[in-house]
């Protein structure tokens, strides 16, 4: 099996892990790769995710949730990915360090695979990007809210006034939506997280929308805002926007451990 290790590459533990573990899965019989910055940290020749030809049968990723969802963004197609938890929580991290080589060295195909859905983005009409969590819709000015209108399949949903809106996925349910008061969705669910931030009605709260709908903010306010995809990606959209959201035609994959996502969650929950 052909295996690719991605890692953090500003900190060196995971870049050492990444050299013991892909020692080990050799050991194992396995084909290792190493992504680019990590293959250059290491002294070896490397792979670009992103690469048209670039195929693996499993991306390792070591780091926390960050990392892996750099990982989904980097790929020109979808891989199976797993994520191997070198940060503080790591939702997106299904296997501890201490254990992980002794499950990926034992693996073989076909791998069982949970397909996580992902969001696309268009900017008054323009494709964005894409995102694994969240979009999130913000004020360019501290302090300052926003105004939005919301629309489900072309029909007008909701006006109200907010430091911001988020747009994200059951994946991203336990990530910034969790911390401003969305619910905890299971990923085997389709749908879209809606979670105001900071309203200034009570009676604007959290949606959940079927994933089939096509859903677009507009922006009725004359304040600037800015747009975050994962928490990584940024652009200025500016003044009185329209954002287009729907499902994306290709979902992440997620190498299924066997872990309850529910016992997982609360498992995690404990180290905030």
């Amino acid at each position: 099996m052909k295996i690719c290790i991605v890692s953090r590459v500003d900190f060196r533990d995971p870049i050492e892990t990444a050299q013991s573990l892909g020692w080990m899965l050799a050991d194992a019989g396995h084909e290792v790769v190493y992504e680019d910055s990590v293959a250059s940290e290491l002294g070896y020749a490397g792979v670009s995710l992103g690469h048209p030809s670039f195929s693996a049968d499993l991306i390792v990723v070591l780091g926390g949730d960050g990392s892996v969802l750099r990982a989904v963004r980097m790929l020109a197609r979808q891989i199976p990915i797993v994520g191997v938890n070198q940060g503080r929580v790591g939702f997106l991290t299904d296997l501890e360090r201490d254990h992980a080589g002794e499950i990926l060295a034992g693996l073989s195909l076909p791998l069982p695979v949970e397909p996580r859905m992902r969001i696309m983005i268009e900017h008054d009409g323009v494709p964005i990007g894409s995102a694994l969590n969240e979009a999130v819709i913000v004020t360019s000015r501290p302090a300052k809210m926003l105004q939005f209108e919301t629309f489900i399949d072309g029909r007008k949903s909701a006006e109200f006034r907010a430091d911001g809106l988020i747009v994200g996925t059951p994946t991203g349910s336990t990530a910034y939506a969790m911390s401003a008061g969305g619910p905890i969705v299971d990923p085997l669910i389709e749908a879209f997280v809606l979670v105001p931030l900071a309203p200034f009605m009570l009676s604007s709260r959290p949606h959940l929308i079927s994933s089939s709908s096509e859903i677009e903010v507009r922006l009725v306010s004359s304040k600037p805002a800015q747009l975050v995809l994962d928490g990584q990606m940024q652009y200025d959209i500016g003044e009185e926007a329209s954002l287009v959201v729907r499902k994306s035609p290709e979902s992440a994959l997620f190498l299924d451990v066997g872990r309850s996502f529910f016992e997982k969650v609360e498992q995690k929950l404990r180290l905030l």
